[in-house]
């Protein structure tokens, strides 16, 4: 069954309404008449990563180079929400590869780590959907991505514990080294 955008928005503010009214609002109030509309908009911003091809990102941006050393572009910011709670969680992603006859535009590894962030994930599956992304489209000697990141269902929720970052990394190829590694994790912790 098709259904248009605003249709998709009318259903999803619909189904905020009565989650509103779920919880005792008054769905009257002047400070929530447009709140249902303003969530569906906001979700559905939120969950664009679902309508983007990431793959097709680096395809697009894919140059021949004789380069086969370290490409790093750390501290790549990012938001997510996470599929268990749909809480907000956040933070630093850093990627590595080695080219093995392709590079691609810098540019196209953090909108990578955005059109996978813009979905319900967990920070495990992130992880490797990165490097996965660019392991299978570029062929590189090898890919190595690192997260660090927020979890507000650990700080707002459960455990309440306000200071906990979670780390995550994934890695191939050449990365499998630990040398190799061991460069990485030094270069994206310099200068802090």
């Amino acid at each position: 069954m098709y259904m248009d955008n605003e249709e998709i928005l009318n259903q999803m503010a619909a189904n905020v309404h009565g989650m509103l009214e779920l919880i005792g609002e008054d769905t009257a109030r002047e400070g929530l008449v447009k709140t249902p509309m303003r969530v569906a908009k906001s979700i559905q911003f939120l969950m664009q990563g679902y309508k983007q091809d990431p793959a097709q990102i680096l395809r697009s941006a894919m140059f021949l180079e004789d380069y086969q050393q370290m490409v790093i572009v750390k501290d790549i910011d990012f938001y997510s929400l996470c599929e268990h709670h749909m809480l907000p969680f956040f933070g630093k992603v850093h990627v590595a590869y080695i080219p093995n006859k392709h590079i691609v535009g810098l540019s196209k590894i953090p909108r990578v780590v955005e059109a996978f962030a813009r979905r319900l994930q967990v920070q495990e599956r992130l992880t490797k959907q990165i490097r996965e992304c660019i392991q299978e489209t570029l062929n590189p000697m090898g890919v190595m991505v690192v997260i660090e990141a927020r979890h507000l269902c650990v700080q707002m929720r459960g455990v309440e514990s306000q200071n906990a970052i979670t780390t995550t990394s994934d890695f191939c190829g050449a990365f499998n080294e630990i040398r190799t590694r061991q460069e990485f994790l030094s270069l994206i912790h310099s200068n802090r």
